[in-house]
């Protein structure tokens, strides 16, 4: 990896300047999410993986991007209250960003880097699904869609990426989580 992500620059929802580097020492899932997707529901499931697990070490960390069909089209603020009023948030969330093409955020550039291809737990991969709706996916390594995760350990390392459709609860995400977590 040719850049920790630690640190890289980037910037709260509430817009302060920060970077991971407060999270090290913690097992880390990174999101690119959106509000008006079809897996927006997710936020539930991440609030609740976040609840359940951030006590033994685990951070969630939301980054908004409007990169797929227009579907984070609000600004910060009103991400924000989107997230806290529907799902309860309370996962650190930060300023919208572009996570595909020549413009993608250097953090998502080290993160495609780490873990170039995601893992798919559904019976039918999720660029299945898109072109099943006249979508035509990008291709590997690039993200896929909305709510792709990445799993960093405690030492940073970026250690897996799980595709769109991964639930939160699913119990590959959960296992690999717990794996991490366990790591001293």
């Amino acid at each position: 990896m040719s850049a920790s992500i630690y640190d890289i620059p980037v910037r709260k929802i509430s817009g302060e300047e920060a970077s991971l580097a407060e999270f090290k020492g913690k097992v880390l899932l990174v999101v690119n999410v959106a509000s008006k997707c079809g897996l927006t529901p997710q936020y539930e499931g991440l609030e609740n993986l976040y609840e359940r697990f951030r006590g033994q070490g685990l951070a969630i960390t939301g980054f908004p991007a409007n990169d797929f069909k227009s579907q984070e089209p609000g600004t910060d603020e009103e991400i924000q209250t989107f997230c806290t009023s529907n799902y309860g948030v309370k996962f650190p969330m930060y300023s919208k960003i572009t996570v595909v093409g020549a413009e993608k955020h250097p953090l998502y550039a080290t993160l495609i880097a780490a873990q170039p291809k995601a893992v798919s737990v559904a019976e039918v991969p999720f660029a299945q699904k898109l072109r099943g709706y006249g979508i035509e996916p990008n291709q590997e390594p690039e993200i896929l869609w909305n709510f792709e995760k990445f799993l960093v350990s405690r030492s940073g390392e970026v250690v897996q990426r799980f595709a769109p459709d991964t639930a939160p609860d699913a119990p590959e995400l959960v296992a690999a989580i717990q794996a991490e977590l366990a790591k001293a």
